[in-house]
């Protein structure tokens, strides 16, 4: 883990690897925190990331920034053990799920569901990736906030 953040880098590796292509939204989330956080998580956990883009496998109901950014959140703070619906790390997760898809909700629209956002732009048009990438990097940066608060480590904007 790293000993402080850099909520810039964070972000802006996050656009970059989606505006090159190479990964989708929630992937490039996944993505930029293991490699500005933790470089132990597994890569696995971006493999796990793939089935999000474009609202759930393109059906367009949930931004997959937000979902890569559930994804990060559970590798840091989840349970792997069956408990209880009062299990410390269960209900810890879920309220800090919940901060992570308001703070969109807040910014955009009031929704998740990129059939609102994604309205009138044709998918993987110029306009659509732009849009996309500026929810990208700011989902990743929300997500490294949170963590860095989380875990009381330094964070450089």
């Amino acid at each position: 883990m790293e000993k402080t953040i850099s909520l810039k880098k964070t972000r802006e590796d996050a656009e970059r690897l989606f505006k090159a292509g190479g990964f989708y939204c929630s992937e490039a989330v996944v993505a930029s925190i293991r490699a500005n956080i933790a470089p132990e998580m597994p890569e696995a956990l971006i493999a796990a990331a793939s089935g999000f883009p474009v609202g759930v496998g393109m059906s367009q109901c949930i931004c997959g920034a937000v979902s890569g950014s559930v994804i990060a959140l559970g590798y840091f703070f989840g349970r792997t053990l069956p408990s209880t619906p009062g299990d410390p790390k269960s209900v810890k997760t879920i309220k800090l799920a919940g901060e992570i898809q308001k703070s969109f909700r807040d910014a955009h629209k009031g929704v998740l569901c990129c059939h609102v956002h994604l309205k009138g732009l044709e998918i993987g048009s110029e306009e659509h990736r732009s849009q996309c990438q500026g929810f990208t990097g700011e989902m990743t940066a929300k997500t490294a906030e949170i963590i860095a608060r989380e875990l009381t480590i330094p964070v450089q904007e």
